[in-house]
């Protein structure tokens, strides 16, 4: 499912126009990078909880040379499924 997908599907389920949805999905995306890039973490219930991780350097092989390479430390974000959304996929 793709973006436009997503906003159709929340403009079936919820009655809401695909303009109001794009904006809703948008405002969520925006807040939860937001949020994210200032350390909180991001929880819902039942859905799932977003958070950030460090990764350390490390060092790495380029696969069509063999030679090493160093692949820097950096943040990733991680998401980890609620039980419900679990659950429902089962």
């Amino acid at each position: 499912m793709n973006k436009a997908q997503l906003i159709d599907a929340i403009a079936g389920e919820s009655g809401l126009t695909k303009a109001d949805a794009k904006k809703a999905l948008d405002a969520f995306i925006k807040v939860t990078g937001s949020a994210l890039k200032g350390g909180d973490r991001v929880a819902l219930v039942g859905f799932g909880s977003f958070g950030v991780s460090e990764r350390s350097a490390r060092t790495g092989r380029n696969p069509q040379t063999g030679q090493e390479i160093q692949i820097p430390a950096k943040k990733v974000v991680k998401f980890k499924a609620g039980s419900e959304l679990t659950d429902s996929i089962n």
